[in-house]
Parts: structure tokens; C-alpha cells; sequence
């Protein structure tokens, strides 16, 4: 699969995703006309006001296929605002917001609790030696799950409130044909890719609870499904793009599947050397114990300050925030952190979970105004071309910023509540150390 025909199918699947958008804003809007002319209005005004908080909505759902969605929600964010009458380029920022500021929200559990679990159990293991604790995949996940609504609705909010005014009425040219059409063979293809999706999510159902990828056929936590999450949706997805390949003619033979595979694999080179490096790191500091070291000198020294709680939490929060200005990465950054931070905090009596979940509001929000972040440069591309030719990135990072703070403070309060009523962030997973683990 070259590089057009992957663009077409990541354009395919999100659209997907975004079909209650479009809907709600193009097909449902004339039946206003079948209606009086107040209720027509009240409908109307309706539609309009959901919109942003749809597109951001789904902008944060999009993580579960990483940094895809940073890629396809905007330009669909803008097809969806031209179809209500808005200004392209603010639907761009508000899913662009959504994708990149709500990074590390979802409602399931995606390849980044994985990726970030994984760091985390390699720091505790550093610290703690061969012992049995360890963190689960979940271990954030309620509180993720409720983060995925608010970081919709503060997106959505402010870009009505703030964004939207600034650009006011869009009236450049609106190309006739803005998606391209499918094809019969691209219908089938989706069609038979859904079915082996279908097929591949009920065996492992039936694995689940027969007790193949679980403990005892009906907890979650802790079991195979979630520990070998990563490779399931390897296999997931690549049966879904090789019965879609298969379909449309795309493959022939194993040697096509091949090339696709390799050419897409082509640019994970420089992480996976960057990956390699981190390995490294990860392995000479437990070697050395420097990051033990440093975890107890330093929750000695803040435990004789008397800073921790809560304002340690919200530091921690910052100082990730501020370094992601710089470094984007989330993962190479808690590669760092983790042997550092993870056992000071669990010094300080806090479980490894919950330094996991604050690095984790610190590495999101800023992301969508960072001019490290290579996705803004294309969004800025794909506007300049399309919509507002003379819109510099200053007109973007201005826009992007007011959401990325507000939602950081938001977010930040939302935590200090969570905490403070004692709510779980994961199942069986609290703020604090269960006893006798160190």
C-alpha cells in the first residue's frame, strides 16, 4: 500500500468516526426547512452550537490511533465547518486542539497507557528489584475516561468563545470536490476489512472469557488481553489493511503485503534508534542506582521542606508541561523521568500510577502550540493552501495557546478535585502507596 492509497484509508476510518459530525451538520440541517421558522431556528442553532464540541470530541478519541489523528481531524474538522457555514481554518484548530492538547485522553485504553506503562514498571523494577508490583495498563484509565469529556468541552468552549470570533465568516472559494470518491472495489475492501475486524474482536471476546486471556474469565486488570494489548492491535489492524489490500487489488501476493510493511516501517527508523538510545539510558541508570539515589535525596529534601501533596503535584504537572515545550516526545520524555520521579514518589508515599497520570497532564496540553510539534507546520500548510493563504503560524500558535493553558489549569483543578474525593484513577489503583510495598 503506497503512500496515497494509506492517506485514503486513514482518511476512510476517521470519517468514520466523524459521520455524527458530518451528519448533524449537513444532512440533518435542511430539515429545518420542513419545520416552523422559530422551531427551524432553535434546530439550527442547536446543530451549529455542538459542532466544536463534537470535533474535539473526537479529535481526543482519535489518540487510539496515535499520531494519525493529529493528520486527518483537522482537514475533516474544516470540511465539517464549511458545511455549517463557518470558517475552515478555526475547525482545523479546534481538531487539531483536540488531537494534540487531549493527547493522552481516551476512552480506551489505547497504545499510550501501554507504551507509558511499560516505562513505568521498568523504573519500579529499578528501584525495587524483582518484586511482584507492578502497574497495570489501566492504572489511569478511570480518570482518563472522565478527562476525555472535559478536554471536549473546554475545547469546545472556548473555541466558540474565543477562536471562532477571531476568524469570523469564511468567504474564499469552497472547492466542489473536497474528498475524493470510493469506488466499488474500496467499498468492499472496508466492507471485508470490517467483517475480519469483526471476526478477530470475537475471538478474542471468546479468548477472554474462556479464561485464555484472562485470570478467571471475567477480570480485566491484570490480565493477558491488557498485557499484550500493544500486539493485539498489531495483528488487528494489519488483518484489517491486508483484507482491505487483498479486496481492492492493492496485494497480489506476500510479497506486496511485504513492501507495504517495510516502506511504512522505513520511517520508524530514527525512533527506533532514539528507541534503542532510551533502552540504553534506562539500563545504565538502574545499573548505577543513580536514579535511587537521586529519588531519595530528593523526597528526603522535600519531605524536610514540607513540599509535598498537592503542590508538589501541580509542580511536577508544570515543570513536565514546560519541558514539553522543547521535547514533544511523551515517550522519550518519561524514558527520562520515570527512574527519576517514579521511585521519589513512591518515597513520598504516592503510588507509581498516579506520578504516571501527572506526567501524563503535564505532557498534553502544550502539545498543540509547541512549534516543535511537526503537525503544526501541516496544518499551517493545508491552510495556507486551501483556505488563507497569507495565515502565518503566529495566527495559529495565538489561537492554540489560549486553549492549551486554559485546558492545563482546568485539567489541573480537575485533579485536585479527583484527589480530594479520594476517587480511584484506575481500578484498585488510588493516589497513594498501598502498604507494604516498600
Amino acid at each position: 500500500m503506497n503512500k496515497k492509497q494509506r492517506k485514503k484509508r486513514n482518511r476512510i476510518l476517521v470519517a468514520l468516526a466523524l459521520f455524527a459530525v458530518i451528519f448533524a451538520a449537513e444532512h440533518l440541517l435542511p430539515l429545518a426547512d420542513m419545520l416552523g421558522s422559530e422551531a427551524a431556528a432553535v434546530y439550527l442553532l442547536f446543530a451549529l452550537y455542538l459542532v466544536p464540541y463534537l470535533i474535539a470530541f473526537v479529535g481526543t478519541l482519535g489518540n487510539i490511533a496515535s499520531d494519525t489523528a493529529a493528520v486527518v481531524i483537522p482537514p475533516l474538522g474544516a470540511l465539517v465547518y464549511l458545511g455549517v457555514k463557518k470558517h475552515p481554518v478555526a475547525g482545523m484548530i479546534v481538531g487539531y486542539a483536540g488531537a494534540n492538547a487531549g493527547f493522552t485522553a481516551n476512552l480506551m485504553v489505547a497504545g499510550t497507557d501501554s507504551l507509558l506503562q511499560g516505562l513505568t514498571n521498568e523504573a519500579i523494577k529499578g528501584f525495587l528489584g524483582n518484586q511482584d508490583f507492578a502497574v497495570d495498563v489501566t492504572c489511569n484509565w478511570y480518570f482518563m475516561v472522565a478527562s476525555t469529556f472535559l478536554v471536549a468541552l473546554v475545547i469546545g468552549w472556548l473555541s466558540q468563545k474565543i477562536v471562532e470570533p477571531r476568524f469570523g465568516t469564511y468567504e474564499g472559494p469552497v472547492e466542489e470536490e473536497t474528498v475524493a470518491e470510493i469506488g466499488p472495489a474500496e467499498k468492499r475492501g472496508i466492507k471485508n476489512a470490517g467483517l475480519v475486524v469483526l471476526v478477530f474482536i470475537l475471538i478474542v471476546v471468546a479468548g477472554f472469557f474462556t479464561g485464555i486471556l484472562s485470570k478467571d474469565g471475567h477480570t480485566l486488570v491484570g490480565s493477558l488481553l491488557l498485557k499484550g494489548l500493544i500486539p493485539i492491535l498489531f495483528f488487528v489492524l494489519s488483518a484489517a489493511g491486508i483484507a482491505y489490500g487483498l479486496t481492492t487489488g492493492k496485494f497480489m501476493n506476500l510479497k506486496d503485503i511485504n513492501k507495504a510493511m517495510v516502506k511504512q516501517m522505513s520511517a520508524m527508523g530514527s525512533y527506533v534508534v532514539f528507541c534503542f538510545f532510551c533502552g540504553q539510558f534506562q539500563a545504565l541508570f538502574n545499573w548505577t542506582h543513580m536514579g535511587t539515589l537521586l529519588s531519595i535525596k530528593g523526597a528526603e529534601l522535600l519531605r524536610e521542606i514540607g513540599f509535598t501533596g498537592l503542590p508538589l503535584s501541580v509542580a511536577f504537572i508544570l515543570i513536565t508541561a514546560l519541558i514539553n515545550l522543547f521535547m514533544s516526545s511523551g515517550s522519550a520524555k518519561w524514558a527520562i523521568f520515570a527512574p527519576i520521579f517514579v521511585p521519589m514518589f513512591m518515597m513520598l508515599g504516592y503510588h507509581p500510577a498516579y506520578a504516571q497520570l501527572l506526567y501524563r497532564l503535564g505532557d498534553s496540553p502544550t502539545n498543540c502550540f509547541t512549534p516543535v510539534m511537526p503537525y503544526l507546520w501541516m496544518v499551517l500548510a493545508v491552510a495556507q493552501e486551501k483556505y488563507m493563504p497569507d495565515i502565518a503560524i503566529g495566527t495559529l500558535v495565538s489561537s492554540l495557546v489560549p486553549l492549551g493553558l486554559a485546558l492545563q489549569v482546568i485539567w489541573i483543578i480537575f485533579l485536585i478535585a479527583w484527589t480530594l474525593l479520594g476517587i480511584p484513577i484506575g481500578p484498585g489503583v488510588g493516589a497513594t502507596l498501598p502498604p507494604g510495598v516498600l
